[in-house]
């Protein structure tokens, strides 16, 4: 199993060597010429009652954000149907909870999950914290993924959560691969972490047994009324040593740039897609935050780039 410091030795060599072995891991496993597109789509939007200093859907900050019930199931398969007229072959569907309760909402869960699938797409869910018995239905529900982000460094983690332990992350994403789903875990940068953290992050996803199928790389997008309104952004060339560094870890593995691209030029991208990227978010809104939508198609067309088709 990699160390630590063999996974610093990677994210640390100099930049151009980074990219290099990481683009020669990428189109060994990967057609770089391809990338999948997915939705993002709230099902159920903020009052939740965990204190991610991030997000903006926490009871415990004020950010003014829109807050709604569970969505209808009807409603999600039209989300759907234009997810993937638009080119998305994966819906990722969140709701903010800690943790889904049985009976009548988890049951209209599991229906969107079958709604979705039949479409003939991919469906992810995010629903916080989960037993075995809940990973278990939704397996027979036909989910293929489960997104379970683990945000940051195990060090660095009780600063930004302390509403759920990192253990607790790593109970759900064991019960999520213990159900035959595959696992969707990331994290997120830029939320005031050192190098050393983005390391650590690194290194508790390639550890993983199996590394997820899935690693969502997040630039944080600070939203105002959550406690990281005023973090300072971090590196460009930082977020593009995580992708490569991701990639070089998890060969095989989706490794997708997520949140934040409002904020990253089109250099940056192209970078990130030279390193390994190849998923990004389509649509206007990441759950709650702005995402390029409209503007990707040009920017794929310019790098010569085409969406995956189901």
């Amino acid at each position: 199993m990699i160390t630590r410091f063999q996974v610093q030795e990677i994210y640390e060599q100099p930049f151009t060597n980074l990219l290099y072995e990481a683009a020669t891991v990428h189109r060994a496993n990967h057609d770089p010429t391809r990338i999948q597109l997915c939705q993002l789509e709230n099902i159920k939007s903020g009052r939740c009652s965990e204190d991610c200093k991030y997000c903006p859907q926490s009871a415990h900050y004020d950010t003014g954000v829109e807050e709604y019930g569970l969505e209808t199931v009807e409603a999600v398969r039209d989300a759907a149907l234009a997810a993937r007229e638009a080119g998305a072959t994966r819906l990722c569907m969140g709701a903010a909870w800690r943790g889904p309760k049985d009976g009548r909402d988890f049951d209209r869960v599991l229906e969107m999950v079958r709604e979705v699938r039949s479409l003939g797409m991919e469906a992810c869910v995010t629903l916080g914290l989960l037993n075995a018995q809940q990973a278990q239905r939704l397996a027979e529900a036909g989910l293929t993924a489960y997104n379970h982000n683990l945000d940051t460094s195990p060090e660095f983690y009780g600063e930004i959560i302390t509403t759920r332990t990192f253990e607790d992350r790593l109970a759900t994403i064991a019960n999520v691969r213990n159900a035959g789903i595959t696992v969707c875990s990331g994290g997120i940068i830029g939320m005031g972490e050192s190098r050393g953290d983005r390391i650590g992050l690194l290194h508790s996803l390639a550890t993983l047994d199996p590394p997820p199928e899935s690693v969502p790389i997040n630039l944080l997008v600070p939203v105002a009324g959550t406690p990281l309104e005023n973090s300072m952004p971090v590196d460009s060339l930082e977020l593009v040593r995580c992708i490569a560094t991701a990639r070089i870890l998890m060969p095989t593995s989706r490794v997708r740039l997520s949140a934040g691209r409002m904020r990253m030029s089109n250099e940056v991208q192209a970078l990130c897609f030279f390193a390994g990227a190849n998923s990004i978010f389509s649509g206007e809104k990441l759950l709650t935050t702005p995402n390029p939508g409209g503007a990707d198609a040009a920017l794929l067309a310019a790098l010569g780039m085409e969406p995956e088709v189901i």
